[in-house]
């Protein structure tokens, strides 16, 4: 189904939970847990089930869940089954920081999961465990290995590139594509939410990452794909850069996404949020499934980051990727 710009709707983020097993300074605030959503007020696996089936029916092919971290959501691999169970979705994917993928990488698979998206924004352990507050490296590489040996391939490793903390790693991060089947994604650093980066880390644009490698070579861009790719010569994964700030893809956007409190947020740099938990609860199938279709109208053209428009209000967690 197309949205009223004629953009072809066919991927819906999920946020599973806020919860999290790390505090990450682009994400969350310090107190973290603090201030999150009532357990009553996240969407259950039924609610879940109820908008995948609806969003199936109007054409969206591939799932990714998000959270907070959604390996911490009790029986996650589960949801994934049912989710596989669904006619029409062609692909399901998931977001995490790694810290609990090495134990589940087996049965996710078995579940039906097809890959997953690893965060991971330096390969120095202190620093690692600085811009977390507390997170272990070496069980982000763990996950990655378990990935890689059940086939949750291509491993793609989100990287939030920020000036004055690993923008001096930014070669060693290239370099792992060369061997390995890993696309290395850098992510421009975006105003979202109560951000806790001091005064020390700032904002690199991809352009400014990008001219430091001239030997990377283009990949035909796909229409769906938001990150402009390349590949070193003879490697085995790409390099991609995300720009939604300095080069915005908003043209060829395919995706909604779902928070964990059962809001649909058409844009993520829009505080606009259409609630579904109630129509999800107690409205009949076609119920929800009009719901969700109308909230398809809410899409803006473009975010307005680039013309000095105000960070939106909710932390990452809150949202999901």
């Amino acid at each position: 189904m197309e949205d009223k710009f004629g953009r072809e709707i066919d991927y819906l983020r999920i946020s599973v939970t806020d919860r999290c097993n790390l505090r990450c300074r682009y994400c969350m605030p310090a107190e973290g847990y603090g201030n999150l959503i009532p357990h009553d007020q996240i969407m259950s696996f039924e609610d879940i089930i109820r908008l995948v089936q609806a969003a199936a029916k109007l054409g969206i092919k591939k799932i990714r869940l998000t959270g907070g971290e959604p390996l911490v959501r009790r029986s996650i691999v589960e949801l994934i089954r049912l989710i596989n169970e669904i006619d029409g979705i062609q692909q399901i994917c998931i977001t995490t920081n790694g810290q609990r993928l090495a134990d589940m990488a087996d049965d996710l698979k078995a579940a039906g999961l097809d890959r997953c998206n690893i965060s991971l924004d330096t390969l120095d352990p202190k620093k690692y465990s600085e811009i977390t507050r507390g997170g272990d490296l070496s069980k982000v590489l763990e996950g990655i290995e378990a990935a890689k040996r059940v086939g949750l391939l291509p491993i793609k490793i989100n990287v939030v590139a920020m000036k004055g903390f690993n923008d001096d790693e930014f070669a060693d991060l290239v370099e792992l594509t060369r061997d390995n089947d890993i696309h290395v994604r850098f992510i421009e650093l975006m105003p979202i939410g109560h951000q806790d980066l001091g005064g020390d880390y700032g904002f690199i644009s991809n352009q400014d990452i990008l001219a430091q490698f001239p030997d990377l070579i283009p990949e035909r861009k796909t229409e769906e794909s938001v990150a402009n790719e390349y590949r070193l010569p003879g490697a085995k994964g790409k390099v991609g850069f995300i720009s939604a700030l300095s080069n915005h893809f908003c043209a060829t956007c395919n995706k909604i996404r779902m928070t964990s409190d059962g809001k649909i947020k058409p844009c993520l740099h829009s505080n606009e949020e259409i609630d579904m938990m109630g129509v999800l609860r107690s409205g009949t199938d076609e119920e929800v499934l009009e719901a969700l279709k109308a909230t398809y109208g809410h899409r803006e053209q473009h975010h307005h980051l680039n013309e000095g428009a105000a960070p939106i209000d909710r932390d990452m967690n809150k949202i999901g990727g």
